[in-house]
């Protein structure tokens, strides 16, 4: 997916946002900025691993959040299944 695609994609947005999509089962892919506070996102890696849910890493906050639609970072970005 390019980072066009992700801003035209129904998704979710911050790390708590994000577990609650997976934890419910409506989520197909996870991104996870690489540049992230590891304490913040490595729950929801895990609980990406135990859901089976598709994790991309990305290089930076700023870069994912702009993606995103966001002028801020942003740490996690899930794409809803449709």
């Amino acid at each position: 997916m390019s980072w066009d695609d992700l801003k035209r994609a129904k998704k979710v947005v911050g790390t708590k946002q994000v577990a609650k999509a997976v934890e419910k089962g409506i989520v197909r892919k996870v991104y996870i900025a690489k540049d992230a506070d590891q304490h913040i996102t490595a729950p929801l890696l895990r609980l990406c691993e135990e859901r089976g849910v598709q994790v991309e890493f990305v290089d930076s906050m700023l870069g994912l959040g702009r993606a995103c639609g966001l002028n801020v970072g942003a740490a996690s970005c899930g794409i809803l299944s449709q």
